[in-house]
């Protein structure tokens, strides 16, 4: 696991005092080695995290001619049976490090070269003779990947930070993104909250030649076409491909642990790591002791079932939680308003104590139907026959006898939602369950956005209609990526700790896209095959479960411990200095907060970490005039 950035010099000259701080900046994501190289049209830097290969595979690395430099950053799996293959094409290693098998599978099969690898990847590959700059990002976009053009020239890094490193770059607000990002918790990708900075999409592949950049997919998703097959069938074939997966997977040169909450996603990858381990596996865990939201008394049964050396963080008010969450500014590079930051934070740092390597059950959800969105999504549909009055009395009848809770997520502000969303078009509802400001709200706390942001997302998927393979599509196309994964990586490299999906095999997602809806979500029953696959593995607990998110009681700690961050950071003088928020409108919003009249934890942690992070990157902010005519201008687009 590594971290990668660069630069083209078509139009100015190599600037060596950039390369090392752009190498510094990405240091907490690789620790063990930093590397430059300098060729006469670019420049490519790699920070290398020891995973494979101790002793060899130093970054960059370059061919034997000195033609073609690779900086790269993720796993291949299935390296060694490339290797093999490119050995008896004639091709001879100088080390065992799967960064060398990309290189020549590149040179031997060029962009190809790709579709043949199994893993999690970022990577740059610059031919010198022909002045060519290669980027491509994994399937999934589980490694991140950023750029920028200006001037003819290319800039790139796994974290925006590599790229603000550039100080003719501009740090200027994107107000569009920003309505996305209030909208739903994350800025779906392409775009990014600076101006001209993109994201590589997952599974595309960005080719710059003397000046000229063109991006192309290099993997699509399948398209949607249910296979009807038997239960049992289905079962076998899962079981194969999990058990594969999490084989694979389990190739490390350094320790390695699995990440248990007790659920079903994570106890399924200790299931199968656990038959593919030969001592104790080592597990990790973030308790919320006292709290009916905790988690311990699953992860530790399934711990014990499996008698794995298991370690835990009890995340409690008395936890010094304001350093952390300033330290997001740094790390994340854009603020996650997903509050879930919080606690992989501390389960990274917990679990880099012990080993290098850590499996997760990420993906899971969005591939097998885990979300309880996708249920009302389906329950939303009868309900807007409703007449909207009774809805509105049904609303009020919230208001005057649920009583504001201090629960993570609790029942009055689940119906209030799920209320609250039935005004709205399905595809502008599946975004707004996930997410925190309605339209109203978007444009009382930022006039200028005209409500646009959930409006502009919809737009994007098309027409077609709504359906559970719709939105599980939407959540693998943007939620996944933007928000699940990026929160993931950011919150674990800023430890040094490389983090595995195993459901994200790209053939487990070809697998679930042939299953038809039924064996996805029955009735109320979520992840149905999944389920019924581990039915005869897992303890009955487990499988039985009621889902409970990974996140916060921000509700709560906002009235608590968080308390004084929030009114430091959401200063009435900070919020009108921006120029494009309404300080009386936040102002509201953090009152009624205090005062119970709603639960607003999501909305303001969402504010939080948004102002920490224009305070912390000195982010540019338009002019309220221009903001509101740029807003006004056009919908977020994908381009």
């Amino acid at each position: 696991m590594c971290g990668i950035a660069g630069f083209t010099t078509l139009n100015r000259g190599a600037d060596r005092g950039v390369a090392g701080r752009i190498a510094e900046a990405l240091y907490h994501r690789g620790p063990d080695q930093q590397g430059i190289f300098e060729g006469r049209g670019a420049t490519l830097c790699a920070v290398r995290l020891k995973i494979i290969d101790l002793a060899g595979g130093d970054q960059p690395i370059i061919s034997e001619d000195g033609d073609t430099v690779i900086a790269f950053n993720g796993e291949i799996y299935n390296h060694r049976e490339i290797r093999t293959e490119l050995e008896g094409l004639g091709h001879r290693f100088r080390s065992n490090c799967d960064t060398e098998t990309v290189l020549r599978a590149f040179l031997q099969w060029d962009t190809q070269c790709f579709s043949r690898m199994r893993g999690m990847f970022a990577a740059a590959l610059w031919s010198e003779s022909r002045g060519r700059l290669v980027l491509a990002r994994d399937r999934m976009g589980i490694k991140p990947l950023y750029y920028c053009e200006r001037a003819g020239d290319l800039y790139f890094g796994s974290e925006l930070k590599a790229i603000l490193e550039h100080p003719e770059l501009s740090r200027r607000l994107d107000t569009e993104a920003l309505d996305a990002y209030l909208s739903v918790n994350y800025v779906p990708g392409p775009r990014t909250l600076i101006e001209g900075i993109r994201k590589v999409p997952p599974g595309h592949l960005l080719e710059w030649r003397r000046g000229e950049a063109r991006l192309e997919a290099w993997w699509k998703f399948p398209a949607a076409a249910p296979r009807r097959r038997p239960l049992e069938a289905a079962k076998e074939e899962l079981d194969w491909l999990l058990n594969d997966s999490i084989r694979e997977q389990m190739v490390s040169d350094v320790p390695l642990g699995v990440w248990a909450s007790g659920g079903l996603d994570s106890s399924t990858v200790l299931h199968y790591a656990a038959a593919h381990c030969s001592g104790r596996l080592k597990t990790f865990s973030v308790s919320f002791a006292g709290r009916s939201f905790d988690e311990s008394p699953y992860f530790r049964q399934v711990a014990r079932v499996y008698d794995t050396d298991h370690h835990e963080f009890d995340l409690n008010p008395d936890v010094e939680l304001r350093s952390a969450i300033q330290d997001f500014a740094y790390y994340s590079d854009e603020p996650s308003a997903d509050a879930g930051a919080l606690p992989v934070w501390y389960l990274s740092r917990m679990t880099r104590r012990h080993v290098t390597v850590a499996l997760s059950g990420e993906g899971a959800d969005e591939l097998f139907g885990g979300y309880i969105t996708y249920v009302a999504d389906r329950l939303t549909g009868p309900f807007r026959l409703t007449p909207s009055p009774v809805r509105r009395m049904m609303l009020h009848a919230l208001d005057r006898y649920m009583p504001v809770s201090d629960e993570k997520i609790s029942l009055e502000y689940k119906l209030k939602r799920w209320i609250e969303g039935s005004w709205l078009h399905p595809d502008e509802a599946h975004f707004f369950w996930n997410g925190t400001f309605s339209p109203e709200q978007l444009k009382q706390i930022r006039p200028g956005s005209g409500g646009s942001g959930l409006r502009a997302l919809a737009a994007r998927l098309g027409s077609g209609p709504a359906g559970v393979e719709r939105y599980l599509r939407t959540d693998q196309n943007y939620y996944l990526p933007d928000d699940i994964l990026y929160k993931t990586d950011r919150m674990s490299m800023a430890h040094s700790l490389e983090v595995r999906p195993p459901f994200l095999d790209h053939r487990i997602v070809e697998f679930a896209a042939s299953l038809p809806a039924n064996m996805k979500i029955r009735g109320f029953r979520q992840k149905y095959l999944l389920r019924e696959l581990m039915r005869a593995k897992l303890p009955r607990a487990v499988l039985d479960r009621k889902k409970t998110g990974f996140d916060i009681p921000t509700h709560e700690w906002f009235r608590g411990p968080l308390r004084g961050l929030l009114m430091d950071t959401l200063t009435p003088d900070a919020v009108r200095a921006t120029g494009i928020f309404d300080a009386q409108a936040i102002e509201s919003l953090v009152r009624d907060h205090m005062e119970r009249r709603v639960n607003a934890g999501y909305h303001l942690w969402g504010l939080l970490t948004l102002f920490l992070w224009m305070r912390k990157w000195k982010v540019e902010i338009l002019p309220p005039a221009e903001a509101a005519r740029r807003t006004s201008a056009g919908a977020l687009t994908a381009s």
